[in-house]
């Protein structure tokens, strides 16, 4: 270990940051300050990666967790060699620039994860670390081992505060997931105050406690780091590890160094006396010749690695064929006709609640997507998403396909992202509909960074019941509809569910939440199986065609399409009954289709939905009419609540005949 390079390379990258920072007045000092000697160590020795192929399958997977300290991976990446030039450093959250404020995934080589919600990187971290363990049980022979990879998560302690990461570290715990490495940045601060203002808790201890192998060292003494990080990454005790690094934040800049002050961008103003003081050149965004030569050499040295990891991986394939087939898949190709074509019609007397038939579908999948892996928080038997002889993931089993969470939803969300992030498996997550919002936070930055997740949430409505308003969800699907870049699928029919699910399946450039139902549904089997499942697949479509002259158009989503169908039968001829079981699929449709399933002419328009109805009113228009229940439920049986709150064949037709 060279260490004068090292420390000299940490106070560069404090310049560095302190520049870019400076530069747009904006920003987070502490952490790359504080944190530059583990930074040195990490991406100037420890860390095993091509900077020329950020994506390197075997690569050590770093995530940023205390995501405002962006500076700090984007001096790392320009520095050890990635496509992040120096230019880019300075263009420090400028419009359309690769280093936004908080690090986005794909938009700068060698970030892994989109982070900046404290909290998050824990839970992406533990799901990168469950994939790596799964790649390796999977894919490793006894010929050829080609994963082998370490993840290291970087943290503060607001991280360490929030609720997810808690969830998040007690999961890698109980699992075991010692190819996990937590950088702990323990400097005592947060943001408005010293940290002892509203933490008091004994870190080490608490680690421990939840099965972590933890150290304290100086996060200043570059071999301590060294030390500790390479230990962590040899360690297969069984125990992931937490390395609690004493830090100063804002370290450099004397006149906030240690202290709240030092979190924010006010270090920036002593830019000038700072760089002074460290020996770098006032003139700005400064890089010696040594520093670049050193980290040259690394890279030169990291390419040969994974050159050599590279003959291992070609032999492999080579032995592997359909395994080599199976992973270069990145999770599925297929598209959703295909995944449909092998599964089996539902019969004419088929009868059953969506979440049942969602349950039939996800093993269907499975057999046919080996990639495809799920879990529940604690819900299993009634989410009813377990991959039958799929066996469950845990120490002794890492291949297993069954995640138990526990009653840790908003972990099972980051966990999932992380999963995803990594692109190696299919991955959903599963609760009631009415605890969506415990992940929200997961699903919202699912969606921001275009992730393939599924979310199955059951008992979707106010049909839940005896269980009473605090379980009977009337918001919250609409709540998830209006998240940019999520598909909320409500199926109403169990040929809907099987295109709900290919559809999900089938997408690989964002999130896809499942609205299932406890009460049974209709099974609509009048129309052909394959007109329900590509309707379903564009989002909307007509279930059935007026006969006569078009005088109202009705139209649900999940259970309330029974009640439009029977309404229809009713109110006779001239009724257009129009099935919507995912709005955003339906909006991305052609203007020519979508107004060939809602043609202009026709304004007396009704939608029912057993839940608030403002969504709807952009279909129905100004002269149609929405059947939602714009209040909390109330507790009784399920088909009492719904016809209490006007949810019934009978109120459909009274109001179409108003119409």
């Amino acid at each position: 270990m060279n260490k004068n390079i090292l420390n000299k390379a940490a106070d560069e990258a404090r310049g560095l940051a302190i520049d870019a920072v400076h530069a747009c007045s904006s920003g987070h000092l502490g952490l790359p300050l504080g944190c530059a000697e583990i930074g040195a160590v990490l991406f100037g020795e420890a860390l095993n990666f091509n900077p020329a192929a950020p994506k390197w399958l075997n690569r050590d997977r770093f995530i940023l967790s205390a995501g405002h300290g962006s500076m700090f991976i984007y001096s790392w990446l320009h520095l050890s060699g990635y496509a992040v030039s120096l230019q880019d450093v300075k263009d420090f959250r400028k419009l359309h620039s690769i280093t936004p404020g908080h690090p986005e995934f794909d938009e700068t080589p060698g970030v892994e994860a989109t982070t900046g919600p404290l909290g998050q990187g824990i839970g992406n971290a533990v799901g990168f670390a469950i994939s790596g363990k799964r790649a390796a049980a999977v894919y490793n022979t006894p010929e050829h081992k080609i994963f082998n990879h370490n993840i290291v998560a970087l943290a503060g302690d607001g991280c360490i505060q929030e609720g997810v990461a808690r969830e998040a570290i007690e999961f890698a715990g109980h699992n075991k997931l010692d190819n996990l490495t937590l950088i702990y940045d323990s400097n005592d601060v947060t943001l408005d105050a010293m940290a002892d203002v509203t933490q008091g808790v004994q870190s080490q201890k608490y680690f421990e406690s939840q099965g972590w192998n933890a150290v304290v060292i100086d996060g200043h003494d570059v071999a301590a780091v060294a030390d500790a990080v390479n230990t962590s990454k040899a360690n297969t005790n069984g125990k992931p590890t937490v390395i609690i690094a004493k830090t100063t934040i804002a370290k450099g800049i004397p006149e906030v160094a240690g202290t709240a002050k030092g979190h924010g961008e006010g270090g920036a103003n002593f830019a000038e006396s700072a760089k002074e003081g460290m020996g770098i050149p006032t003139s700005g965004f400064f890089v010696s010749d040594e520093v670049k030569a050193y980290f040259a050499e690394q890279a030169t040295a990291k390419a040969a690695a994974h050159a050599e990891w590279q003959k291992t991986f070609e032999a492999w394939s080579a032995a592997n064929p359909e395994l080599a087939k199976q992973l270069a898949s990145g999770g599925n190709d297929e598209s959703a006709e295909a995944l449909l074509a092998n599964i089996p019609e539902f019969d004419a007397d088929y009868a059953d609640a969506t979440r049942g038939t969602g349950g039939v579908i996800i093993n269907a999948l499975a057999q046919q997507v080996p990639q495809m892996i799920t879990g529940s928080a604690d819900l299993y038997g009634s989410t009813k998403n377990y991959i039958k002889d799929g066996g469950d993931f845990k120490p002794d089993n890492s291949a297993g396909r069954n995640l138990w969470y526990g009653i840790r939803e908003h972990a099972m969300g980051a966990i999932c992202n992380g999963i995803a992030y990594d692109g190696l498996f299919r991955t959903s997550g599963a609760t009631f509909c009415v605890f969506a919002d415990y992940l929200r936070p997961s699903i919202r930055l699912a969606a921001l960074a275009k992730l393939p997740v599924n979310y199955i949430f059951t008992h979707d409505s106010v049909g839940v019941g005896e269980d009473g308003p605090t379980h009977q969800p009337v918001e919250t699907v609409s709540g998830l509809r209006v998240i940019p870049g999520l598909d909320v699928y409500r199926p109403g029919d169990p040929e809907e569910v099987a295109a709900a699910w290919a559809g999900a399946i089938e997408r690989n450039d964002g999130p896809t939440a499942l609205i299932l139902t406890r009460q049974k549904v209709g099974n609509h089997t009048d129309v052909p199986a394959s007109v329900r499942r590509e309707g379903a697949l564009k989002g909307g479509y007509v279930l059935k065609k007026e006969t006569g002259e078009l005088k109202v158009i009705l139209m649900a989503s999940g259970s309330e399409l029974d009640h439009i169908v029977n309404a229809a039968k009713e109110l006779g001829d001239g009724v257009r009954v129009v099935s919507m079981p995912c709005l955003e699929r339906f909006d991305r449709q052609s203007c020519d289709y979508k107004k060939s399933v809602l043609p202009c002419g026709c304004t007396a328009r009704l939608a029912i939905e057993a839940g608030v109805s403002g969504l709807w009113w952009k279909y129905v228009g100004t002269e149609g009419k929405v059947l939602g229940i714009d209040r909390f439920g109330i507790s009784a049986p399920g088909n009492v609540v719904m016809e209490e709150l006007g949810m019934t064949a009978a109120d459909v037709v009274t109001a179409a005949k108003e119409l």
